[in-house]
């Protein structure tokens, strides 16, 4: 029998566990953790005849010691960093090492995937194609990074019809043979930089999905894409708010039109262009822009994407209409909470680095009072502060990062700012000063990550949410 080891105990890793055991392998998990929940699910593993050992640091060592076999296989969740040193060890051995969505990819490549990468905007224009395939009546479920992890789809032994995956850095170095049908490329700037170490790494890692891609499709109104990706595919598919004439900076001006334009906006409606059998271009109006619910320039860019997605798949123009219209958002991407007062509280949780934070100031009424803070990353914050100084008309700063946010912001001649460490003390001070700031909204958008205070950017959000709620609720509120 087979031996095979998963590395995190997450969502991702015991779908992966318990797929690999369905198909005869013997099955060990490790989880440096040591929380209830993990113990909770170590009890229920054990049922399957899965052991898992938590507040482990995997090696091929500590495996011994805890009396379990050499594995032939080890997987790995998108947390765990690739370049490991025991993860490295075991590949120089022998061992076969790859992530979760790999073998999720080897149990599912039978049916076309829709791979879509980039540094923000990938859970709007993943959750917008499901919600457009979906209107279209196929079985397309979102999984990856979002929503379902794909092992449990390939453990759920249900037909699908496309696989819509949101496939990060991470993901992508440990899937070495996914090859979407269509690859999706929403935007690039430095994130990740602690794991993958240079730009150029990070960049590359990202490009390797749209390598193996067999239709590739990229937003043209990201500079860094522009700049530097029309010549590596020059059969790519390109989408552009700015109308159908598109031209990288390496192209002649004198030939606007060297790219293929797939979705556009023209006249406020989103058109989609195709070649007729007598090689003329062709456009098609599909939906007004208005009708998508989610705010700023990026939403339109994501929207653009998911279209061309559904149109290289097949997929009609009324459904397409259809669920665009009645696209609610995503969670914790710019998502409503309520307005009160005249004040606007808006969860943006999902922003944990500068340009994404950037891009949700950018998106909403001025003046703001503005939540931001967490465990910080590293990038430039150039932009994000000359937005904040614009649009923001004060800043709470929570988390690790509140004491170098308040220096960077002195630094710049920002002085609006308050360290007010946690949510729980943030939402009141912040319906306190957008009524005597006569602020529009108030906004979460972090700029970092969550885990200095929260497991994840989701339960982050859910807390702003429910703060919100309950203080808006309140007889004081």
């Amino acid at each position: 029998m087979p031996v095979a080891h998963i590395i995190g105990l997450g969502r991702s890793g015991v779908a992966a566990a318990r797929l690999l055991k369905r198909e005869g392998w013997e099955v060990s998990v490790s989880d440096a953790g040591e929380s209830s929940s993990l113990a909770e699910q170590q009890r229920s593993l054990a049922l399957e005849n899965i052991p898992v050992i938590l507040g482990c640091r995997f090696s091929l060592e500590t495996l011994v010691a805890e009396k379990l076999k050499r594995p032939d296989r080890i997987v790995v969740s998108p947390g765990v960093s690739w370049q490991l040193p025991a993860l490295v060890a075991a590949r120089e051995q022998g061992i076969e090492v790859l992530g979760e969505l790999e073998l999720a990819w080897r149990f599912l490549q039978h049916c076309p995937w829709v791979g879509i990468t980039g540094t923000n905007g990938k859970t709007t224009t993943t959750a917008l194609v499901e919600a457009i395939f979906r209107a279209a009546g196929l079985k397309a479920p979102a999984c990856g990074n979002i929503g379902y992890s794909a092992c449990e789809v390939a453990l759920s032994g249900q037909p699908v019809d496309w696989i819509i995956a949101e496939v990060s850095s991470y993901q992508i170095e440990s899937s070495p043979t996914l090859a979407p049908q269509i690859g999706v490329w929403t935007t690039f700037t430095p994130d990740h930089l602690e794991r993958h170490g240079t730009l150029e790494n990070y960049r590359d890692i990202k490009a390797a999905l749209l390598n193996r891609s067999g239709y590739k499709i990229l937003n043209g109104d990201d500079p860094y894409l522009l700049q530097h990706f029309p010549d590596r595919w020059p059969e790519a598919q390109w989408t552009s708010t700015q109308g159908s004439a598109l031209s990288s900076p390496s192209t002649p001006s004198s030939n606007p039109s060297a790219l293929t334009v797939r979705a556009y906006i023209e006249g406020g409606w989103v058109m989609v262009s195709e070649r007729t059998s007598h090689a003329q271009t062709q456009a098609q109006k599909i939906v007004p822009v208005d009708a998508l619910r989610m705010p700023g320039a990026h939403n339109q860019q994501n929207l653009l994407l998911a279209i061309a997605v559904a149109h290289q798949a097949g997929i009609e123009a009324e459904a397409i209409a259809q669920a665009v219209a009645s696209f609610p958002g995503v969670a914790h991407r710019l998502e409503y909470i309520q307005t009160h007062q005249g004040v606007t509280f808006i969860n943006d949780s999902k922003a944990t680095n500068y340009d994404a934070a950037q891009t949700g100031l950018a998106a909403v009424d001025a003046p703001a009072i503005l939540i931001a803070g967490g465990s910080p990353k590293v990038g430039d914050d150039t932009l994000w502060i000359e937005t904040i100084q614009a649009k923001a008309a004060a800043v709470l700063l929570i988390g690790d990062a509140a004491p170098a946010f308040a220096q960077r912001l002195q630094e710049r001649g920002y002085t609006a700012y308050e360290i007010v460490e946690t949510l729980e003390n943030a939402v009141p001070r912040a319906a306190e000063l957008a009524q005597l700031n006569q602020a529009k909204v108030v906004l979460l958008s972090p700029a970092c990550a969550s885990f200095d205070q929260y497991q994840n950017f989701e339960q982050r959000g859910d807390h702003f949410r429910q703060l919100c709620q309950t203080l808006l609720s309140s007889p004081e509120g």
